[in-house]
């Protein structure tokens, strides 16, 4: 225990204060000050929702495992990334936690998908089963790319959130194949999207309703996740300024990576140091109280974020934004396409209207390989990703 106690506090103190620096610290997507704005920039770390390893959970499956220490790392960074679209969902990007303030049910609902048993949506216990199906047994490492796939996957139960899940493979995001997942719950938007109606709701192809016009306005909230290999074994550092763009942009989600066998989530960067909360502290599985309240501190880190060089990053991330309306997805759009015009940023992945015909063209992955690389190479094309 004593041990415990002191590594802990090391941690504190290690990571105590932001350098004095007149650089900013953005954190997803917001700009701040160290020397005006300390406060508020711990507090925009502290309201993230913090997901670590956990013990003494219902056995996952019912007769797995009762604690992921040691193997959950990236799961519980997908927890993370994936809340904080659900709390810019259901909260706003504004919205603060405060200690001892009584949070709205909103903020319950959203915690309330992430706790440790099997029928919340976004539990360890359903990410773990799910991830049977794409190959990985309970208590296997994920890499980012994996995660992705199977929050995309529980995503479609949380009807409350109604969200939309892309993952944009190949380096590639086709902005056509985004509109049509976000614009697939409108009745009609155009021919293409009618032969799924019954043909008696139809009039000359599309419904005979006046607030037709509103309802082609729909979008569903988009989580975009881009699964990103940045170089062979180390990040080629042509790509360290786009990474930082990443975290200015609103939309940002931030970024779950790490170093090898070890993941985190990243949320933001000063300087030449990426900002991030680590899963590597294993804490009780938490129980809803008699009266249906969750006990919550545990789920807000409350010493200031770790810091490493972005130097040391392992190059198999995945990026998240979020665009709630369809106006955010075209600034986005319009921010990515600025950004191909910045010296010394090397684009990360292409940003194209339809789905170009060269798809998987080895040319567009920036990559020079060598024989010694020959096998981590084959793993990649096979679109399989680092593990941690």
């Amino acid at each position: 225990l004593f041990l415990a106690t002191l590594t802990y506090d090391t941690l504190r103190f290690e990571y105590e204060d932001f350098p004095e620096t007149k650089e900013p610290v953005w954190i997803l997507g917001r700009k701040y000050s160290v020397f005006t704005e300390k406060e508020e920039i711990l507090l925009d770390v502290t309201s993230r929702l913090w997901f670590t390893y956990r013990k003494n959970f219902p056995a996952i499956g019912g007769t797995g495992p009762t604690s992921d220490t040691g193997w959950g790392c990236m799961l519980r960074c997908g927890q993370m990334i994936f809340a904080q679209a659900l709390v810019c969902r259901h909260l706003g990007r504004d919205w603060r936690w405060i200690k001892g303030k009584r949070q709205m049910d909103n903020y319950f609902n959203v915690l309330n998908a992430f706790i440790d048993k099997k029928d919340s949506y976004y539990s360890i216990h359903q990410i773990a089963q799910m991830g049977v199906g794409e190959g990985k047994s309970i208590g296997q490492w994920y890499g980012p790319n994996t995660v992705a796939q199977v929050l995309k996957k529980l995503a479609t139960f949380d009807t409350w959130s109604s969200l939309a899940v892309h993952i944009a493979m190949d380096n590639t995001v086709v902005m056509e194949e985004i509109r049509r997942l976000c614009q697939s719950n409108v009745p009609c938007a155009g021919a293409a999207a009618c032969p799924a109606l019954e043909s008696d709701v139809l009039y000359n192809g599309c419904p005979e309703d006046v607030g037709l016009r509103d309802r082609l306005t729909l979008w569903k909230p988009l989580v975009l996740l881009i699964p990103l290999r940045l170089g062979l074994t180390e990040i080629n550092e042509a790509y360290i300024e786009t990474l930082k763009h990443c975290f200015m942009m609103p939309q940002s989600l931030g970024v779950i990576g790490g170093k090898p066998n070890s993941a985190h989530y990243f949320i933001g960067y000063v300087g030449e140091e990426l900002i991030y909360l680590d899963p590597h502290t294993t804490q009780p599985a938490v129980e809803p109280s008699d009266s249906g309240c969750l006990p919550d501190e545990s789920f807000h880190c409350q010493h200031p974020p770790c810091r490493m060089s972005i130097a040391e990053l392992d190059p198999s991330i995945a990026v998240g934004f979020f665009c709630n309306t369809e106006a955010d997805f075209n600034d986005w759009c319009q921010q990515i396409k600025k950004l191909s015009l910045v010296r010394g940023a090397l684009p990360m992945f292409e940003l194209v209207e339809r789905q170009p015909s060269h798809f998987s063209n080895p040319d567009v992955l920036n990559l020079t390989p060598d024989s010694s690389d020959a096998d981590r190479l084959e793993r990649f094309f096979d679109s399989e990703d680092e593990d941690f």
